[in-house]
């Protein structure tokens, strides 16, 4: 079989080097000018490359359409990846929380190992090559259109990325392929993206990281996620590991139903704090409320949650009542942050929605409209947490379309 791949990213090297493994011609068509672009930053360019985790496991970390990868997940497993990577010349470590990095601690090695795998199993690549469209006719594709001409292909796998980091590349293309070959795209949004907040405090909190502080998401009276972590205070609003998670989970919600709500201090119940504030108070009587609750806050969250209680800063302690007690409190234990909106696609690690996986097989990840168009990775309507499950499935599903491909 003739094989064309659009896209030299994660999904697009796997798929290619699994179709040409099992004996078709396959050529990688990538416009930009080398493999793995994208590749390069992930991991802050240390490249998270999987999840070490067991398949069921790895599939609740998956936030829309698990059902859909169950197939290609358990079929190509983070332990298969870790070892295909490994016999391939590229050392792996497990880190904190089951991720998995090269032993370089270099992006770039995971592309190279990838790269030479593709090479070796007789993969051609054409850089700095854009593929203007999809050629069907009569359901079936017939080959692409490049340089306005047409080349035949028996096959076409779609592996162009999402729209996040459109600096790397991904500008939609693979949307508008789907599009024009009948399929249906599910609206796309930023996701693991940094949330824009209403309010201005957050630029007075700016440069404050959070660790060990609760972190609970509700839409509207349902309680989506909570969990204890890091988080980030930014000029813009919120962003760290916490806030990223939520982000994934809200970014298909209306945002005005959304609710965070912080726990600074997740370690004592209320009670407990309560009389760590009378400890304080009573150590501290003739101080001022906002310099005692230096020994309890950060600095510059201080100002803030006094408003926010109602007590005025320049109060001594000796005078603070047990109703403004109960009050400053509540909001230590009950920070709540409203959201305007999600960052955008240029900060967003990943994009949520895509081609509507209602359409495509999920064992060949072969369309069900067109025969021999496929699609795998970010394009697809799938996507996940952070922390290695988005390169994870951008493997498998390139797995399991090129695997599928009989010569």
């Amino acid at each position: 079989m003739k094989v064309a791949v659009i896209g030299a990213g994660a999904s697009g090297l796997m798929a290619a080097y699994s179709a040409a493994a099992r004996g078709n011609d396959v050529t990688v068509y990538e416009k930009n000018s080398k493999c793995g672009k994208k590749i390069y930053i992930t991991g802050k360019g240390r490249c998270n490359v999987t999840n070490l985790v067991p398949a069921q496991e790895f599939l609740q970390n998956v936030v829309n359409n698990a059902k859909f990868l169950t197939g290609a997940v358990y079929s190509f497993p983070p332990d298969r990846l870790y070892s295909f990577l490994e016999e391939g010349g590229c050392p792996l470590k497990t880190e904190r929380g089951n991720r998995v990095f090269p032993v370089s601690d270099k992006a770039s090695d995971i592309t190279k190992c990838l790269q030479n795998y593709c090479e070796n199993a007789g993969v051609v690549f054409k850089f700095d090559e854009l593929v203007q469209d999809i050629v069907i006719l009569n359901s079936t594709v017939s080959g692409i259109i490049v340089k306005n001409e047409l080349i035949h292909y028996d096959k076409v796998i779609v592996c162009t990325g999402g729209m996040s980091y459109p600096s790397t590349g991904s500008d939609g293309d693979g949307y508008r392929f789907a599009e024009r070959a009948g399929h249906s795209v599910v609206p796309l949004r930023p996701a693991l993206c940094g949330l824009n907040v209403k309010g201005d405090y957050c630029a007075q909190m700016q440069g404050l990281s959070l660790k060990n502080v609760g972190l609970s998401v509700f839409c509207g009276q349902k309680k989506l996620f909570e969990q204890m972590g890091e988080m980030l205070f930014t000029h813009f609003g919120v962003s760290g590991p916490l806030i990223l998670t939520a982000s994934s989970l809200s970014a298909r919600l209306n945002l005005n139903d959304i609710k965070l709500v912080l726990d600074l201090k997740p370690a004592l119940d209320e009670l407990t704090l309560d009389r760590r504030l009378l400890r304080d108070f009573g150590d501290n009587k003739n101080k001022s409320i906002s310099n005692c609750l230096k020994n309890l806050l950060p600095t510059a969250m201080i100002g803030e949650v006094l408003r926010r209680s109602g007590i005025s800063p320049d109060k001594k302690v000796n005078v603070v009542s047990r109703a403004e007690r109960a009050l400053l409190l509540t909001t230590v234990k009950n920070f709540v942050i409203l959201i305007s909106s999600l960052r955008g696609f240029e900060e967003a690690i990943i994009t949520s929605g895509g081609v509507n996986v209602r359409d495509i097989n999920p064992k060949t990840m072969q369309s069900k409209l067109v025969d021999g168009l496929y699609f795998c990775g970010e394009v697809l309507d799938v996507d996940a947490f952070t922390g290695g499950f988005n390169l994870q499935i951008a493997f498998a599903t390139g797995y399991a379309a090129g695997n599928s491909i009989q010569p």
